[in-house]
């Protein structure tokens, strides 16, 4: 399918004009510390304290009530974490249109020129997402955004960092609405705590994003600095572990006349420390892991927005990160079961830097307010080398001791071309279309070299291309009544993917042309209850780790490969939502029920070409098709002027069909075994905040994991309490910080198995840690942005960069 046929059909419907009626009032909402819009606040026209009329401002912070009665009325707006605004309105037939633009005071003290952090988090259901807006009590949560990661209601992170959402990991991570090609674990990790201004789980996205991610999509969206003259802030950090690890970032920016310059810069380095043990029950081995982090990071970003007028404007911008870093794993393997073998000790050590250079151009042209143009260009280059050495003792029971040698070197390199348009066209007062085109052009090379000094052979060189070519366009059209309002859109997509190993050896290709559609129907009941019913589908595409058939990585008992052949899933979810707003606070509740076809898992299974029986191979397959569903609790309360609260519970569970690998002792052989289970998992959180007085406050922070039974293996409990402290000065510019996480120190990761072997195993990490942070800001007068459309990626590895 060709990008110009979307073309064509977008091109068709951007001609639609906008009606107006007489008797009406309309606005735009802001944050008055910034001048950032503000979406869906509520606004209220009342007669006598009787609610009228009312609607949700967009994503522009803009609004419009029409066809009201010629009279005088009070009107109310609200916005949760900010002061209510109540103002009166006066329409005859002199002046059938009032006018308002209202900039909304936090209920933090406010502070002209520089980026404001509330004093707490809050937490609001909008229309098609979850959004909790960062406050002081999630910044003292750690130097890093992964660190607050675990604090944010129905996200996991694992001791990798990996990040899962109602406990899947199939999300997709987004920055300021954009895909990274950085694995999000290590970009979560860079980017400062105190640079989060909110983060959105889109647990149902619409057409208008691209289909990736089975649970749906983390955006995080930063500050931004949209401030004339010269201004900034500066962010340090120190975590205290085993050893000390160090983060810093400046940001800076420099607005004159028409012309805005901006730049920020990112320091992240330290040394990290896993332990682990996995106990094989049958043949009575025993696996000891030690392994060694040393890692830096560094990124910068610079920049220029051009306002040609009021109507149009021009952005570019490049970011460059670059990481260096040395692991060491060392192995120890002890044997009892009476084999030749008593012991086996590998000392492996893995380095290597890496690059990614994002380059971006962007167009923005208003018609009018609301009724936009986006046209986006982006180019990203990232290359990754590794460099492995494994050395390896083997003690025999005679105490013989052999010796073996070998390397691997990887070096992977990935481009990424993107080009975007997207158009929005308020029809009405009562009606939005919206449609976009996206082309994107993906080619990954990996070329792979091992070699065995122990043994005389020739070192074994594979060459891995996996190129993607995705065309895509949406539609999508809503209304707005009173107390209804709704939205359907579909998106169709064409894919193809060329995988290619060692110049023809193996190839595989598939192409297709995918339909996934998208609904929304929201009631207000009034003004403080809503419901919501969404569908949409989605699909979660095999990425380059999963399908590279060259070994990722390897101990002595497990190597790990990718499965070329993997299928694509395919789900089709449906979630009904309900959102409460109190007058200390909000209560969220949703349920979901999501269709899986396809499920991508991970499998384990016995090396066949192992005499021992002892190695296992680790790779990805498809499971059968299976059903989950699940729901989610949430609040944010206000107990006391110096107490709030934010507890939180969500559960999920999913039907596991698939075929698992069972060892048999007696024959000494493995063979394919069906087998089907329900796996459950249940998180429950609480966030406590006491605020001694102005400038001093504590935090109190408790979470619990359940165990999750797998259809390989059964993961156990996990819980930890923090604690923590934060006091700002020097007129709320400056901002100490101080938290200790895991104070019992009980955060482990455990689990036992009977596939394909009886073997039981733990994991622990530097959890116990404290942090002491410091933010600095500093800044002039407002000024304005431009706002880029915010979108998703469609690739497990997509485009864009830092911010």
């Amino acid at each position: 399918m060709k990008l110009k046929f979307f073309l064509f059909a977008l091109l068709g419907v951007m001609g639609i004009a906008q009606a107006q009626n007489s008797g009406t009032v309309s606005g735009k909402i802001t944050e008055k510390s910034n001048n950032a819009p503000i979406s869906y606040a509520t606004v209220s026209i009342k007669d006598n304290g009787k609610v009228v009329s009312g609607v949700n401002t967009d994503d522009n912070g803009d609004f419009i009530i029409k066809n009201l009665a010629l009279k005088n009325y009070t009107i109310e707006i609200q916005y949760i974490g900010f002061r209510k605004y109540i103002g009166s309105v006066l329409l005859s037939d002199n002046k059938k249109e009032a006018i308002f633009k209202v900039g909304l005071e936090e209920e933090a003290t406010q502070l002209k020129g520089v980026n404001i952090i509330s004093e707490r988090s809050t937490i609001e259901q909008k229309i098609d997402r979850k959004v909790i807006t960062v406050g002081k009590d999630l910044t003292t949560a750690g130097a890093s955004a992964s660190d607050i990661m675990n604090n944010i209601p129905s996200v996991n992170v694992d001791q990798d960092g990996k990040l899962s959402l109602r406990g899947n990991s199939n999300v997709r991570v987004l920055i300021d609405g954009r895909p990274t090609n950085i694995d999000p674990a290590q970009l979560l990790k860079q980017i400062p705590s105190t640079s989060i201004k909110k983060i959105e789980l889109i647990t149902n996205p619409s057409a208008k994003y691209n289909p990736e991610g089975m649970s749906g999509i983390i955006n995080v969206v930063l500050h931004k600095n949209a401030n004339s003259g010269f201004n900034g802030s500066y962010s340090g950090g120190i975590t205290f572990g085993e050893t000390a690890k160090y983060n810093q970032s400046l940001d800076l920016n420099y607005k004159t006349g028409k012309v805005n310059f901006f730049g920020n810069a990112g320091q992240n380095f330290g040394t990290y420390h896993n332990k682990g043990e996995i106990l094989r029950l049958d043949q009575d081995i025993q696996q000891r892991l030690d392994i060694l982090n040393d890692n830096e990071s560094y990124l910068y970003k610079i920049g220029m927005d051009y306002f040609i007028n009021d109507n149009n404007t021009i952005s570019i911008y490049t970011n460059q990160n670059k990481s260096t870093g040395i692991g060491y794993v060392d192995t120890n393997i002890d044997y009892f079961n009476g084999s030749q073998t008593r012991n086996l000790f590998q000392k492996s050590q893995y380095d290597g830097p890496s690059t990614n250079g994002t380059y971006n151009l962007a167009y923005k042209h208003i018609f009018k307010e609301g009724h936009t143009l986006d046209v986006e260009g982006n180019y990203n280059d990232s290359k990754e080398t590794q460099n492995a050495f494994f050395d390896t003792n083997t003690t025999l029971t005679n105490n013989s001791v052999s010796n073996n040698f070998y390397t691997d070197n990887i070096k992977d390199d990935q481009k990424l071309s993107t080009l975007n348009i997207d158009y929005v066209n308020p029809l009405s007062e009562k009606s939005t279309l919206e449609a976009g085109a996206e082309a994107r052009l993906t080619r990954t090379e990996n070329n792979y070299i091992t070699g065995n000094s122990s043994v005389a052979v020739e070192d074994q060189i594979s060459n891995y291309t996996y190129d993607i070519d995705i065309y895509s366009a949406y539609v999508t059209f809503g209304q707005k009544f009173k107390k209804l309002s709704y939205q359907v859109g579909a998106r169709f997509e064409s894919y193809k993917v060329a995988a290619n190993l060692n110049r023809g050896e193996t190839k595989f290709d598939d192409d297709y042309i995918t339909l996934y559609p998208s609904a929304y129907l929201t009631y207000n009941l009034n003004e403080k209850n809503m419901f919501q019913l969404s569908y949409s589908r989605r699909v979660d595409r095999p990425s380059l780790e999963q399908t590279k058939p060259i070994r990722e990585f390897s101990t002595p008992l497990v190597t790990s490969f990718g499965n070329p052949e993997l299928r694509p899933q395919f789900t089709n979810s449906v979630e009904v939502n309900y959102t409460k707003t109190l007058e200390k606070g909000s209560f969220t509740a949703g349920v979901f029920v999501r269709r899986i076809n396809d499920q991508i898992s991970r499998v384990l299974y016995p090396d066949e070409n192992d005499a021992t029986n002892e190695k296992q191979i680790m790779t990805f397959t498809n499971n059968d098709s299976n059903t989950s569903y699940g729901f989610e609790v949430s609040a944010n309360y206000k107990i006391t002027k110096w107490w709030d609260i934010q507890p939180s519970i969500d559960f999920s569970s999913i039907n596991q069909e698939g075929v698992i690998f069972a060892y048999d002792p007696v024959t000494q052989t493995s063979s394919p075994l069906e087998r089907s289970v329900t796996t459950s998992a249940f998180n429950a959180r609480l966030n406590s905040n006491f605020k001694a007085n102005k400038r001093l406050s504590f935090l109190l922070f408790g979470f619990y994991r359940g165990p999750v039974n797998e259809i390989q293996n059964n993961r156990k409990e996990m819980y930890k309490v923090d604690t923590g402290a934060r006091y700002t000065l020097l007129n709320n510019k400056m901002n100490l910080s101080v938290r200790f996480n895991d104070v019992f120190n009980t955060m482990r990761y455990a689990f036992d198995s009977l596939y394909p072997y009886p073997q039981t195993g733990e994991f622990t990490w530097e959890s116990q840690t404290v942090y002491f942070g410091l933010t600095y800001n500093f800044g002039g007068a407002k000024s304005k942005t431009l706002q880029r459309k915010q979108r998703d990626d469609n690739t497990n590895k997509g485009g864009g960069g830092m911010f």
